[in-house]
């Protein structure tokens, strides 16, 4: 079994704004952890967003972590663009980062983790990636 705590989260919208859900799965020694959440009225990259900072949170070791997203949003996001976005006060171009708050922490809870992200294409069979979309989708359903 593996020393690596994998994570495979997924955010979603019913209407952008609209009612929102985001799932997240937890693989670790071969047990699984589901968490999901529900907002009112949100959009669907706070969704994203909320699915990594929701499983980042359920951490209570310092372990290697691999976290999977289809959000291009999310995973360029933090390995890359955050830096240029710190450097330009939060701004791109003449206009300010969305979901600033959310990037504040997702950087904060990751920042003493030995995280490393990895982008997958959404609804292409990766049973985990499907199980997390499930997860938000049912969310959005029963709003809890």
């Amino acid at each position: 079994m593996s020393d690596v705590l994998k994570i495979y989260c997924d955010g979603a919208c019913s209407g952008n704004p609209g009612k929102g859900g985001w799932g997240a799965i937890l693989i670790w020694k071969g047990t699984n952890k589901k968490i999901s959440g529900f907002e009112k009225d949100t959009t669907n990259n706070r969704m994203e967003l909320t699915a990594a900072i929701e499983a980042l949170k359920v951490i209570k070791k310092n372990v290697k972590i691999e976290i999977y997203t289809d959000s291009k949003y999310v995973c360029s996001g933090i390995t890359n663009w955050i830096q240029k976005w710190k450097k330009n006060n939060w701004r791109n171009k003449n206009k300010s980062i969305k979901n600033v708050d959310l990037w504040h922490e997702l950087e904060f809870l990751s920042s003493n983790l030995d995280v490393s992200w990895h982008w997958i294409r959404g609804h292409n069979g990766d049973l985990y990636n499907e199980k997390a979309d499930k997860l938000a989708a049912t969310a959005i359903k029963y709003g809890k």
